[in-house]
């Protein structure tokens, strides 16, 4: 059996968001991550006495900074990667909303194609349930 060609259209596009759906969920990922670092990051500097050397990594090196500079740096950054983590979030939601909503659409379309169950014609004969 051929598939119409609004279905394989849909089928296409299904493909297309599942794709999208797993490049997303693996932005999340990183970014779940990336944010842990961080608050792991944050606490240490909290703990850190003011007059402790602290340190940065900058590529391969370890570069000496201020604390209060770098936990502004730090809080910065963790500050973006919620705003980031929002935004994907809500990427997340639509891809998935647009996958179920295909779905139906397939599902919409076999139904019309669908040879009619035992139960439909007997029910047509008059049996009962």
């Amino acid at each position: 059996m051929q598939l119409p060609p609004q279905a394989q259209q849909i089928l296409m596009q299904m493909q297309t968001f599942q794709q999208q759906l797993q490049s997303v969920l693996l932005q999340k990922e990183t970014m779940q991550i990336q944010k842990i670092e961080l608050e792991s990051a944050k606490t240490e500097l909290e703990k850190a006495d003011e007059k402790e050397e602290v340190y940065k990594v900058v590529g391969p090196l370890l570069v000496k900074g201020k604390k209060s500079e770098l936990k502004k740096e730090v809080e910065e950054k963790l500050e973006t990667i919620e705003l980031r983590a929002k935004s994907v979030e809500k990427q997340e939601e639509k891809l998935k909303e647009k996958l179920k909503e295909s779905q139906q659409k397939i599902q919409d379309i076999f139904k019309g194609f669908a040879p009619p169950h035992e139960e439909d014609v007997s029910e047509g004969m008059g049996r009962s349930e």
